[in-house]
């Protein structure tokens, strides 16, 4: 009996020890009020934004309503091909559907394929919360809820990311929805902080809580969610993108279990490994991610993927770069 309350005593005061460095480390890395990236820094948007929102509704035009009852705002661009299949196409991180406000259509009038672009939970022009969400599956659920409503009967559902958005579509292949993919699209993916594709922040784009990660992790760990809400990472946008149009749009900053939701899983080459067949674009000039060191980070864990580097181009300009038009057309007319 005494040995057994030894015992219990010794556990709990490891959980009590745990608990105490864990909050700890939270209270100690605490999100910064502006964390805009300086001129000539970060991430360059001005490809992104040279269509602009005189061009592009700042609201997208149609809404589905989640399992939950929340109401998931969406662009759509259809072809005129009864056959095509239906790509759902994921935006990166602190973005929203209208990056691919020109590839999107550009895919639909050329017939390769119907297109729909959510601001997935967090994210857009009014968000419930923006930046956060319920609980770390809750992205996998909403677009498991998505397809359902919005394909036709019968079609083929690709999945395309770019960045985070490329993350996340390793996540879904390899979560309890990744049977609804016929095929998978990632632009410049995110893989994980330790992959051989990394870079510091991400060239730049990200303030990194790291202490505040570690406490959260350590918690998680033993079975503690509770503070999972706290803001865990930030996001470096350029002054154009914050004293511009865009600015109400944008998301600066991620919860623990939005950035942990929004990426492919630790183990992120068993994600891989559940990928349908897939075609992986990058611009050989990425400032967010090495991209030569694509290929044979994924081929390690797959043999079903298509690879193409574009010279001369960088992360976020890949997206409309006339090569990934190309690249993506072909490889869906592969795939009848």
């Amino acid at each position: 009996m005494k040995v057994a309350v030894r015992i219990l005593l010794s556990v709990f005061a490891g959980l009590l020890g745990t608990l105490a460095v864990a909050l700890g480390l939270i209270a100690s890395d605490r999100p910064v009020a502006d964390p805009r990236a300086a001129s000539g820094e970060g991430l360059a948007f001005a490809g992104v934004l040279a269509d602009g929102p005189t061009d592009i509704p700042l609201a997208p035009p149609h809404r589905a309503v989640m399992g939950d009852g929340t109401e998931l705002g969406y662009r759509r661009w259809d072809s005129d091909d009864a056959g095509a299949p239906l790509v759902v196409a994921l935006h990166g991180s602190g973005w929203h559907g209208a990056q691919f406000a020109a590839l999107g259509p550009a895919l639909a009038q050329a017939g390769a394929a119907d297109v729909v672009a959510p601001d997935l939970r967090g994210h857009g022009l009014d968000p419930v919360r923006r930046g956060d969400i319920d609980h770390v599956a809750q992205l996998e659920d909403d677009l498991a809820d998505l397809i359902d409503q919005v394909r036709a009967p019968g079609q083929r559902v690709v999945m395309l990311g770019h960045s985070s958005g490329g993350g996340l579509v390793m996540r879904f292949a390899g979560g309890r929805h990744g049977d609804r993919l016929d095929a998978a699209i990632l632009l410049a993916p995110y893989l994980q902080h330790d992959a051989p594709t990394a870079r510091d922040t991400s060239g730049g784009w990200t303030r990194v809580l790291t202490r505040r990660i570690i406490g959260l992790t350590m918690l998680n760990a033993i079975g503690l969610t509770q503070l999972n809400h706290l803001t865990a990472l930030q996001f470096r946008f350029p002054d154009a993108v914050l004293d511009g149009p865009w600015a109400e749009t944008v998301t600066r900053a991620y919860s623990y279990r939005m950035m942990t939701g929004f990426n492919p899983r630790r183990d992120w080459g068993a994600d891989v490994a559940a990928l349908p067949d897939f075609l992986l674009v990058a611009g050989a000039e990425d400032e967010a991610f090495v991209a030569q060191a694509y290929e044979p980070a994924l081929s390690a864990h797959s043999t079903r993927g298509q690879y193409r580097l574009l010279p001369g181009v960088g992360h976020l300009d890949a997206v409309d770069d006339e090569g990934t038009r190309a690249a993506i057309a072909a490889f869906l007319a592969a795939r009848p």
